[in-house]
């Protein structure tokens, strides 16, 4: 497969990049500081509105797979309509549920699965950033600059950092009005300064051919079933870790949602680390070590050590090794898809993560109210986690050589 190189052809200084991939990452975190809200307060809901743990995980679990399936057709419009359109479209349309939420949908569960549902869209911007960055760099670069704009995904931390203490301090609806106020500053400055890459290709097919075409390369879906672990791990943890860890190790709300804020923080830092590393040496080689490190963490948790230092090291490596390995997935996108398919694929495989942090909060929800433990759950990862291991050095090795 061809990667486009145009934006080498055309003269681009670094500031102008380097303000592109910073508004760019800007708009990811803020996004998904909205897109994260309800995960901080779920144990706050499930005690006041008398939630079973299946219930709390539905109702944290909804915003991620609705903002993953949604990346797809925003993947697709953003090739065609680019960043400089649909960043602004994403955070104006985000501040609806996030005011919703905030000033009239917190009372019951219907209201907030209601908002949740469409609260998903914040979640959709990771496939505008994508292309929009790819677009602006070389492809010697792009591993390190969509690991940069990845580290976006530290909005979830902003979230897990602030949303308790407002509502501790001034009530349910402060963190959402802080948030709705902060996308429309976002969006009307990404309206007024983005602007799309010179060169930039559009694609001129229909909607459909251009979906079919990219589920037809086989790069879609080799780097679909590594996101789905390695971003959906990140996912998983962050929305369901404060809940475990009240419930295993008998952390104060505050306590837990810091904890989970330390997890984010880390698979932030290496997010971008994770592309340098790519760009350096070969992200085939990142991702199988990352997977392997998540292994080894998982089979370590499932054994509920105690929380200082065996628990603690365990999250904190597979934080790392999940932040690595999100960053690398992209770094293997950038450097195998044409660059005006970036968008479509970076869609589907965006979908993919989010759909796989979809799952284990549910899965962890329903066990614990079956069986009263998590271990089985953290097995499960583990298993899943080593089979990626093995086909990252065996499949995705042997199509990265080919291409």
């Amino acid at each position: 497969m061809g990667t486009d190189t145009s934006v080498e052809q055309v003269p681009t200084t670094t500031g102008r990049r380097t303000l592109m991939l910073g508004l760019a990452t800007l708009g990811f975190a803020v996004n998904f500081w909205a897109w994260a809200l309800l995960s901080p307060l779920g144990p706050l809901f499930k005690d006041s509105l008398g939630l079973s743990a299946f219930q709390q995980a539905v109702l944290v679990a909804v915003p991620v797979v609705v903002g993953s399936v949604g990346r797809i057709p925003v993947g697709v419009l953003t090739d065609r309509f680019g960043g400089r359109v649909m960043f602004p479209l994403v955070s104006l349309v985000t501040i609806v549920p996030v005011l919703f939420i905030g000033v009239l949908g917190h009372s019951s569960l219907t209201a907030l699965l209601i908002g949740g549902f469409f609260l998903g869209v914040g979640g959709t911007a990771f496939a505008v950033g994508v292309p929009f960055v790819n677009a602006w760099f070389p492809p010697s670069r792009r591993g390190l600059a969509i690991g940069v704009f990845g580290a976006g995904m530290g909005g979830t931390a902003i979230s897990a950092l602030t949303t308790v203490p407002l509502v501790s301090a001034s009530g349910i609806p402060t963190p959402f009005i802080v948030t709705a106020v902060v996308l429309l500053v976002y969006a009307v400055i990404a309206a007024l300064v983005l602007r799309d890459a010179p060169g930039r290709v559009i694609p001129t097919e229909s909607l459909t051919r251009r979906l079919g075409n990219t589920v037809r390369l086989p790069v879609t879906w080799h780097a679909s079933a590594l996101y789905a672990v390695a971003f959906g791990g990140y996912v998983a943890f962050s929305v369901y870790l404060p809940a475990y860890l009240k419930t295993a190790y008998g952390l104060t709300q505050a306590d837990a949602a810091n904890r989970m804020a330390g997890f984010v923080l880390l698979a932030v830092v290496m997010r971008p680390v994770g592309g340098w590393l790519s760009d350096r040496f070969d992200p085939v080689r990142v991702l199988t070590a990352s997977l392997g490190v998540v292994t080894a963490g998982a089979v370590l948790q499932s054994f509920t050590p105690t929380l200082m230092p065996l628990g603690t090291t365990a999250f904190l490596s597979m934080a790392a090794a999940l932040g690595a390995g999100s960053g690398a997935v992209f770094a293997l996108v950038a450097l195998l898809v044409p660059a005006n398919r970036v968008g479509s694929v970076t869609g589907v495989v965006g979908a993919a993560g989010g759909l796989g942090g979809f799952v284990p909060p549910l899965v962890m929800g329903a066990l614990y109210g079956a069986m009263s433990s998590y271990a089985l759950g953290l097995a499960a990862l583990a298993v899943v986690a080593g089979a990626a291991m093995l086909f990252t050095a065996t499949v995705v090795r042997r199509a990265a050589t080919e291409r």
